[in-house]
């Protein structure tokens, strides 16, 4: 039975058209769900800082309501460890303006990835540094005491080359914050490291032993190991173990939205029936 499984897409993993046929066409795909980056996703009106008005997510609401797509994640991915601070203050002025139109837009959450401690955010070992946790987890308790303020949640995501790149790490940062508006979107394949991959079954129990209260959206991708780095691929055209991540999800997170990314509009279908097929065998 595949009754319990909410299955999406990014949004920008759809094909380019105007606001309303692309949320019929998310309807149309069989997906009840979307994660949606305003910028990466419309592009027939204005979606910056100062268009985020009430009007605005009240017709984007019910839009959504009439093709029946939930928007499971507002997308924020901006560094909040950045060091410049004139950056960092307008990355905090974004996610706040998120945090205000998620809330009137009745999305699920506010997602984020948790940063880098150069302004190019990208991998340098001092990411994994307890300096660099430190960092992340004081401007991200600003953001989420802003998220309580608004009864949003923010969903941080684990990334291998950023500030929280495992399981551990991200317990930390939940315990430090201590906030029923922090959670957690899982995505297995981003915590996926050449050094870890053949452990991968290890890792997605750790997952769900860590963090099984906090997860609240699941990142659905593959991978394979080429040139000895990892190479993301979309769902069921890689080595990620499914059969268990499914069955994990089945038994802890019945209804739980489970988010395809990297899909095209040629493999899309591929992709969906593939994680239908098992969820329904887990």
């Amino acid at each position: 039975m595949t009754d319990t499984l909410r299955l999406g897409i990014r949004g920008h993993d759809m094909e380019a058209a105007p606001f309303e046929e692309w949320v019929a066409n998310i309807k149309k795909k069989g997906f009840c769900c979307t994660q949606l980056a305003l910028k990466k996703a419309i592009h027939d009106f204005n979606v910056n800082n100062e268009a985020m008005t009430p009007g605005m997510a009240m017709y984007m609401r019910q839009v959504f309501a009439e093709n029946k797509v939930d928007v499971s994640v507002l997308g924020c991915y901006l560094n909040l460890a950045d060091p410049n601070k004139e950056n960092l203050k307008k990355t905090m002025d974004t996610y706040k303006a998120n945090i205000r139109f998620a809330a009137l837009l009745g999305c699920g959450m506010v997602g984020t990835e948790t940063g880098a401690v150069n302004e190019e955010y990208r991998y340098e070992p001092a990411n994994h540094s307890e300096e660099a946790l430190e960092i992340f987890i004081e401007n991200c308790r600003e953001v989420v005491k802003y998220a309580e303020s608004m009864g949003v949640i923010l969903a941080i995501e684990p990334v291998y080359n950023h500030i929280v790149y495992d399981c551990k790490r991200a317990r930390k940062v939940l315990d430090a914050i201590d906030s029923p508006n922090l959670q957690i979107i899982f995505d297995p394949v981003n915590i996926i490291s050449v050094d870890n991959y053949k452990n991968q079954d290890e890792i997605l129990e750790e997952a769900f032993d860590l963090l099984r209260n906090e997860i609240i959206a699941i990142h659905s991708k593959d991978f394979v190991i080429e040139d000895n780095k990892v190479i993301s691929k979309i769902t069921g055209q890689g080595i990620l173990n499914y059969d268990l991540l499914m069955s994990l999800v089945k038994k802890y997170k019945p209804l739980v939205h489970v988010l395809l990314e990297g899909t095209s509009p040629e493999n899309v279908e591929s992709a969906k029936e593939y994680v239908i097929r098992k969820y329904r065998e887990a």
